[in-house]
């Protein structure tokens, strides 16, 4: 049953560099259908919000570039729930434009704010967790964020460690960047660790305030003295206004110096789909653990691969054994999967060696 007072900005500016080469400068990785299940991962991602969430309370936070592929991808939406960023300056100036722009709406709003490219299995149970969210944040002065049940000692993410309080939301200690594997390992063990996953709930009014408290100097450049939000002048002030702000995530800026943070311990079946080996992870495979999105393949003496092509392509593999190997177009990369993690820096080097408008 969806509420007025809720509100959701879904975060679509990133590039999705460890995607290459499908996912592109001109065309990144949330705009596609990376799991082969006919929807892009940002349509699948409106849709889960839009159960909750009224469709004209729903706000894409994106790069100027992909507004033709938003609107495109979602045409339910009009212009002015985009929020075009005219330079990438990471997520804090996003969210406090989008909580600006959403209190001059309506004054008694509490908002998600949720990545674009996330996998998320259990989806009755995230709506669940996030209406639990949208009542407390309703109710009292608090920044919330969804913290993820560690399953193993993951050191791509950063942990939030909790109170042990027998209470289903619970008061946030600190938060750890990325540790190394030992420190995984420890916090994995005290059961007092959650990963980070980069959702977040507040009302729109206690997270203008903490930007009030935390972050003056960028509440001074995009609070307009008589607001623009909502108004014909609301691009042009953007336009002239928003790269002077700080680049710098909501984490530092807000999260990690605010007292008054609190997480929800959720298990939904997440991943941040963050690189192939993640999404490999995520799809159906054969009884020699290949998976495959888009190709018709025959697999010889050939197991644990994954392979990703335009639609229909037919490809042979024989004697692999843990590769990546995805085609687009023009391009064809064939990568160990424990390497994964290089494809940002093979990205460089293709745009390097092969030219910008491979990459």
């Amino acid at each position: 049953m969806t509420n007025n007072n809720y509100y959701a900005v879904i975060m679509a500016g990133g590039v999705g560099s460890r995607f290459w080469p499908v996912s592109t400068q001109k065309f990144p990785k949330q705009f596609h259908d990376m799991l082969g299940t006919g929807q892009s991962l940002i349509q699948r991602t409106f849709e889960r919000i839009n159960e909750l969430v009224p469709t004209n309370n729903i706000l894409i936070a994106t790069n100027a570039n992909y507004e033709k592929l938003v609107l495109q991808q979602l045409p339910q939406l009009n212009n002015k729930q985009l929020l075009l960023e005219p330079a990438m300056r990471n997520t804090a100036p996003c969210i406090l434009y989008a909580a600006l722009k959403i209190y001059n709406q309506n004054p008694d709003a509490v908002m998600l704010v949720a990545p674009s490219d996330h996998w998320i299995k259990d989806e009755g149970e995230f709506l669940r967790n996030i209406q639990t969210s949208f009542e407390a944040c309703s109710k009292d002065d608090i920044l919330m964020t969804l913290g993820i049940q560690p399953d193993h000692a993951n050191t791509g993410y950063g942990y939030i460690q909790f109170e042990k309080e027998n209470t289903e939301i619970k008061k946030v200690k600190n938060f750890t960047e990325k540790p190394d594997l030992t420190t995984a390992e420890s916090f994995l063990e005290s059961g007092d660790y959650l990963w980070n996953a980069g959702i977040f709930v507040w009302s729109a009014k206690n997270i203008i305030e903490a930007f009030k408290q935390y972050s003056p100097e960028m509440v001074s450049i995009l609070n307009a003295e008589t607001s623009v939000y909502n108004t014909d002048d609301e691009v042009n002030f953007i336009n002239n206004n928003y790269k002077k702000c700080e680049n710098i995530s909501i984490d530092f800026a807000i999260m990690e110096r605010a007292n008054n943070v609190h997480v929800l311990p959720v298990d939904f079946g997440w991943n941040d789909l963050g690189t192939w080996g993640s999404l490999y992870g995520k799809l159906k495979k054969d009884e020699d653990a290949n998976a495959v999105v888009g190709a018709n393949v025959i697999f010889r003496d050939a197991k644990g691969n994954m392979v990703r092509t335009d639609s229909g392509k037919r490809v042979v593999i024989q004697g692999l054994e843990d590769f990546i190997v995805v085609e687009k177009k023009d391009v064809i990369m064939i990568c160990p999967r424990k390497d994964d993690q290089d494809i940002k820096q093979i990205m460089a080097e293709a745009k390097e060696s092969f030219g910008k408008k491979y990459v």
